[in-house]
């Protein structure tokens, strides 16, 4: 099937910031890029193939970023052009088809669609995404433009687009946070490590990147009731405690941010997430680091809003000054769309849960960007990690560790709990 599309707005700018972020990587993961697609299935009330096709191409029109295309060095939005549209009987399977290959980046649009089809009528819309046009928040917004659109409902107000975005990011107000985010690149450069899991393994794995998901019930009851005894988010805590396992003395983590804190850009289909730059010290006792890591968090969300270009300068001469690259090559990522928020838990709680942990091995591959990346799902918390710097047996550790530093931090808070059983050890 295609869909032919007519939308306005054609014309060229520089990527965005989110966009050079993302292309930086994909081209450090290439051919193994396809890691970074990433879709959705979308159900919808039974309806008539033509009406979701035709929801499918007013999408398209809609939004810019899914008519767009990176050509020499920046982008180009296009009016008109055809989308192929594939069937199929099951919606997982069309959605480990249409994510498995990378994209074309010059040549195809950045949106792959299907119709799961059952007695003639479209049950559910399976969407695999482009990471160049759109990130987990883009994809939602997409997702629920597309629910209205079928249901022959317009959205009520017009869509902000990635190009205007690219082009008040190069002008002068764009340049303004620009230059105040920048300030923190540089100063958090000069006080952390050169690098995180700096120590390379004689006999890495093969293929090298391994992941492993670690399903947790106590770890997130326990980081629950820590947000709620210091009044933070969970995604925080994590976040506090990723950095303290992730070495001694200073950390340095990447925390991927959504950069959505402007009106303009809460309805935007596009790149706008990328990396913060958290530095903390973290010989402390996990109650004070978390005390020490909230403001320090803050600092390092805002510092997420930056030009990449700034970001490489800054390494670039902190790299000259040491005599080596400098780079945490540690990233951390809360890809759930909300904060499951604060809750308290009584001690014998967490204790029963930890029975309940699993861990797996979901994924390898040749080529990663990054050594060391944490991703927290509503599946669990995962680590994929280079074999060459973190070996399986080391991977697998990390994680209990994570698990069991939150829930005795938890422990050790609850106003009746002085810390793990040795039941709870076991």
């Amino acid at each position: 099937m295609i869909v032919e599309f007519a939308g306005p707005g054609a014309g060229t700018a520089p990527l965005t910031w989110g966009q050079a972020a993302i292309w930086d990587a994909v081209q450090k993961t290439a051919p193994d890029d396809h890691y970074f697609n990433f879709g959705r299935i979308v159900r919808i009330p039974a309806t008539e193939p033509g009406v979701v096709l035709d929801a499918l191409g007013r999408l398209v029109e809609r939004h810019g970023a899914f008519r767009t295309l990176v050509q020499d060095g920046g982008q180009r939005q296009h009016e008109r052009g055809r989308l192929p549209v594939q069937a199929h009987d099951d919606p997982d399977t069309a959605l480990a088809e249409l994510t498995a290959a990378r994209f074309d980046y010059a040549a195809e649009w950045p949106l792959r669609a299907s119709l799961v089809v059952r007695d003639g009528l479209v049950r559910q819309v399976v969407l695999a995404f482009c990471h160049l046009a759109a990130d987990g928040l883009g994809a939602e917004v997409a997702v629920r433009d597309l629910r209205l659109l079928a249901l022959g409902r317009a959205p009520r107000t017009a869509a902000p687009q990635q190009l205007d975005l690219a082009r008040w990011q190069a002008g002068p107000e764009g340049r303004h946070v620009a230059a105040r985010a920048a300030e923190h690149w540089a100063q958090a450069h000069e006080r952390m490590p050169t690098t995180m899991f700096p120590t390379q393994v004689a006999a890495p794995d093969t293929p090298p990147i391994w992941r492993a998901l670690l399903h947790s019930p106590a770890l997130e009851l326990a980081v629950r009731a820590l947000a709620a005894r210091h009044a933070t988010s969970t995604s925080t805590v994590l976040l506090s405690a990723v950095a303290k396992l992730a070495g001694t003395g200073i950390s340095a983590v990447l925390p991927i941010v959504a950069n959505r804190f402007r009106r303009e850009t809460l309805g935007l289909v596009g790149t706008l997430s990328q990396e913060g730059l958290l530095t903390l010290d973290t010989d402390l006792p996990f109650a004070e680091l978390l005390r020490r890591a909230v403001p320090a968090a803050m600092r390092a969300y805002r510092s997420a809003f930056h030009d990449p270009a700034d970001r490489a300068r800054v390494v670039a001469a902190e790299s000259a000054r040491r005599g080596e690259p400098v780079h945490p090559n540690c990233c951390f990522n809360d890809l759930r769309f909300a904060d499951p928020g604060p809750a308290p838990c009584e001690p014998e709680e967490l204790e029963r849960a930890l029975d309940k942990t699993t861990l797996s091995w979901p994924m390898s591959q040749d080529k990663l960007n990054c050594r060391f990346c944490v991703h927290v799902t509503p599946e669990g918390v995962s680590l994929t990690a280079d074999t060459r710097y973190l070996p399986r047996p080391a991977i697998e550790a990390w994680l209990r560790g994570l698990e069991s530093t939150l829930v005795e931090a938890a422990l050790a808070e609850a106003p009746t709990g002085p810390g793990l059983s040795e039941a709870g050890r076991r």
